[in-house]
């Protein structure tokens, strides 16, 4: 147990501090080649901010699971699942990085159609969800290989991986937010996988942590510098993944409302988002103000007073996991 806690504490020091020392290189080589997010209508900030922070966040995170996992020796399909599928994000995500610093827009099927590929290569290395439970049925446990149906299994976890990836990049809309949810959901995460004694993924999930509170420093109203749709993406990917392999395993009907409340904040956003749009007879997939973020800031909140609200309102649901979790266990 010591040298478990010990090889966290190394993970979360190392993590934060490759980020923390990229940071102020990558806000230079942004301002100097014009990799910038300017101002316009539908943002909050009102100078010209550098938007190369997920490179920090990436690279930060990709060089300290590579070290500790060599180091423990546990290279194995979960790491090349994450790193290979959350490289292909990262990439894409630069590049439509890259068309907005010039004004223009990216398309959006190679993203989401990136998405889907990087679904996929998680689930070609054993990072899926492989069963489902139905609490109210006689027989609750419903393996999807055992019934002769793995193309389910492929469906669900690609709709949950292309998901939360969205869902959490939909949040990078303020100052800190999806940094900041982000780091509550990895800590939720992390107890989740402390608690059923799956310790191989508290490893990412500390990584992971320790990556957003440094990058969250820099990021924090007023931000210096942006993580970017490189950033959120993989960010939201990299959680996606953890829950899959960690939270999802349990064969029991907690397996589903752990990681549910655990990103609770980007899911529930989401869904308030689309229902509103729906009422409104507005595009689903058309950006716009009308998210909780939004809605709080139209209500009088400054950007430090959403965010922590924000915060606060994730907290409560990484509790609520907790708390389902051990009355369950």
């Amino acid at each position: 147990m010591q040298s478990l806690t010990q090889g966290l504490i190394f993970t979360l020091i190392v993590s934060f501090a490759l980020v923390f020392v990229m940071m102020p290189v990558l806000r230079k080589i942004a301002l100097k080649t014009g990799f910038v997010d300017m101002p316009n209508a539908r943002k909050l900030h009102k100078e010209p901010i550098p938007v190369l922070g997920g490179a920090g966040i990436f690279f930060g995170f990709l060089i300290t699971v590579t070290a500790t996992e060599a180091w423990f020796g546990a290279l194995d399909g979960r790491y090349y699942g994450i790193v290979i599928g959350g490289s292909l994000l990262f990439l894409i995500g630069l590049v439509d990085d890259f068309y907005k610093t010039r004004g223009k827009d990216f398309p959006a099927w190679p993203k989401f159609l990136t998405q889907i590929v990087a679904a996929c290569v998680l689930i070609k290395f054993g990072v899926k969800v492989s069963s489902i439970t139905i609490p109210w049925m006689d027989q609750p446990y419903y393996s999807f290989a055992d019934h002769g149906m793995e193309w389910l299994s492929w469906l669900v976890t690609i709709f949950w991986i292309v998901g939360i990836t969205n869902m959490l990049n939909f949040l990078d809309g303020v100052d800190g937010l999806a940094a900041g949810i982000a780091s509550i959901s990895a800590t939720t995460l992390l107890f989740v996988s402390l608690l059923t004694s799956n310790n191989d993924v508290a490893f990412y999930a500390v990584a992971l942590i320790g990556a957003c509170l440094s990058f969250l420093r820099h990021n924090f109203h007023p931000a210096r510098i942006f993580m970017g749709d490189a950033g959120a993406t993989f960010l939201g990917f990299t959680l996606a993944a953890i829950a899959v392999d960690g939270a999802f395993k349990s064969a029991t009907f907690v397996s589903v409302i752990v990681p549910v409340l655990a990103l609770g904040v980007p899911i529930f956003d989401t869904v308030f988002v689309i229902i509103r749009r729906i009422k409104e007879k507005r595009p689903i997939h058309h950006a716009d103000k009308s998210h909780t973020f939004h809605t709080l800031m139209k209500s009088g909140m400054t950007q430090v007073q959403t965010v922590s609200f924000m915060y606060l309102l994730g907290i409560c649901f990484s509790l609520a996991s907790i708390v389902v979790l051990l009355v369950n266990k």
